[in-house]
């Protein structure tokens, strides 16, 4: 399957609630329903050896960079190199995520809920060219190495993260399936393009959809045409703030 069937084959319309749907998951007791689709377990430890190997690569071969970034970050604005934000992990679990500070501290959303707008004013000014070249996700590769995160999933999201001002697993009962697996550094949804502030409920249920769909249908081949179709995407369409 080439990766433009791939993301044919994806339907936004079956995640689409009716009226008489009622969320049948809480923030506050998520659960992840018995009759998940099961990954295969050969597939799994390659996944996460890849992990390891490259997040322990890249790391080693960016530090200088990576030190770089960060003497640019402490110069620009005071406060903190990096960026700590709870997130849902696997199995809805929470985990500590990593990111180079991109704001101002005085007036950074720890909660991750208020999300990010073009012309941001809490965005520095070294934060707003690493937020539109996504160096700022770079030390996730820290997550990854610690098997926190991996290098392709669903997307990290918030808790409590909102669609035009809806929940998310108000918004899409299933919403909390795709939690089964470790979030992504990119996924299938970054790779289509599906990516800034969710400000419509129809671009917060496209990117589930992409979610639901890549946990249920997971390998480590799909693995690998994500991280390629994400460089192409990043190449010919990228941008960030």
């Amino acid at each position: 399957m080439s990766i433009t069937e791939l993301n044919n084959s994806i339907s936004t319309e079956s995640f689409r609630p009716s009226r008489r749907q009622q969320p049948s998951l809480k923030i506050q007791t998520p659960v992840i329903h018995s009759d998940a689709p099961q990954a295969p377990l050969v597939d799994l430890v390659l996944k996460r050896a890849f992990d390891i190997v490259s997040s322990l690569s890249a790391l080693l071969v960016l530090a200088p960079f990576l030190l770089f970034v960060a003497l640019l970050i402490k110069i620009d604005s005071p406060g903190p190199v990096l960026f700590k934000q709870t997130r849902w992990g696997k199995n809805c679990k929470a985990i500590k995520v990593y990111k180079f500070r991109s704001m101002r501290t005085d007036l950074c959303d720890v909660s991750g809920v208020a999300q990010t707008v073009m012309n941001d004013p809490r965005v520095t000014r070294v934060g707003a060219i690493l937020r539109r070249t996504n160096v700022d996700e770079l030390p996730q590769l820290l997550n990854v190495l610690l098997g926190h995160m991996s290098v392709v999933g669903p997307r990290c999201h918030a808790i409590g993260m909102r669609a035009g001002g809806v929940l998310y697993e108000e918004l899409v009962p299933e919403y909390h399936q795709r939690h089964a697996m470790r979030p992504g550094m990119t996924g299938l949804a970054q790779m289509r393009g599906l990516r800034g502030p969710t400000d419509r409920p129809a671009k917060a249920r496209a990117r589930i959809a992409s979610d639901l769909y890549y946990v249920g249908n997971f390998s480590i081949l799909m693995d690998m045409r994500i991280i390629f179709g994400t460089v192409v995407s990043e190449l010919t369409r990228g941008k960030g703030f």
